[in-house]
């Protein structure tokens, strides 16, 4: 929602100061600066990317919409499911919690968090780890160096789109001085019909590098900036998860483990350690009560 409220401002903003002056949005309308411009963005694109990314990227349009998908609310939420799994494994064995993490979908456990459930990638990388810390067989150093790494190429992955549309945008006022160029040849052609006419034919050229600027800094940078954004929250959700699973492989009791989870958090989403205490005991008495 944002992102379309951002465009409907800079449209507003732009148009309507251009109307102020006693401009004419007609004058603005030029069909083949147009298709030169985006024609030749969209051919630099699929140019400088393979299909992986192309297909990336078409995916990630359709995750633009959500404006805050991992809130202060479901961190909570993830640090109660950590609590109790880790809670559960301290008093009943690693053993215990094998069932759960192999069958997220069928564990009354998980079921308590549909939002986390519902989630391919916190579920896929914290049920990998737990696995690893179940079979007990690798050295807290090693798990710790391999969740840095999936985490290290899950974030490069993820932010490849919007380096890709970062790089349209980069090029776009660079297309727009193009199609301004080829208008002014055009208006130098036709000299021989007047001042008055090449006049015209002039601010309809100038209108290319007008439009390279506007789509490039009003519309597809921004865009890649929004993709960017969204990949560092999901990479911050799985610095939770790793730093709250490394205390409680380095011996903390599960309360001091997810303490440490929460201090991994942004200032924006982190609840106060009251907050994560209240909600820490409301899960334990849940649990105990269950």
């Amino acid at each position: 929602m944002l992102i379309l409220i951002g465009y409907l401002v800079v449209i507003g903003s732009v148009f309507g100061g251009y109307l102020l002056i006693g401009g004419h949005l007609s004058g603005l309308y030029q069909p083949a600066e147009i298709i030169m411009i985006v024609g030749a963005a969209v051919g630099a694109f699929l140019a400088s990317n393979n299909g992986k990314t192309i297909k990336a990227t078409l995916r990630t349009f359709s995750k633009l919409k959500r404006t805050n998908k991992y809130n202060k609310i479901m961190y909570m939420e993830l640090m109660a499911l950590q609590y109790k799994l880790l809670a559960k494994a301290r008093r009943d064995g690693m053993l215990a919690i094998e069932r759960d993490i192999d069958a997220p979908q069928e564990s009354a456990l998980f079921a308590e968090y549909p939002t986390l459930l519902s989630d391919p990638m916190i579920m896929g990388f914290l049920t990998d780890y737990l696995r690893l810390m179940v079979s007990g067989n690798m050295d807290p150093f090693e798990i710790d160096a391999l969740m840095e790494h999936e985490i290290e190429t899950f974030q490069h992955e993820a932010e490849v789109p919007a380096h890709g549309l970062q790089n349209v945008g980069d090029g776009l006022p660079a297309f727009g001085i193009v199609a301004a160029v080829m208008g002014v040849v055009h208006s130098l052609a036709a000299a021989d019909q007047g001042a008055a006419q090449m006049g015209i034919l002039i601010a309809n050229a100038l209108v290319g590098t007008f439009l390279g600027i506007l789509l490039a800094y009003g519309f597809v940078n921004p865009l890649a900036s929004r993709i960017l954004h969204q990949v560092t929250e999901a990479v911050k959700m799985l610095q939770c998860i790793r730093v709250t699973l490394m205390a409680s492989l380095n011996g903390y009791a599960p309360q001091l483990a997810v303490e440490f989870g929460r201090k991994a958090l942004f200032t924006a989403e982190r609840p106060s350690f009251n907050e994560l205490e209240e909600h820490v005991r409301s899960t334990k008495n849940t649990a105990g009560g269950s």
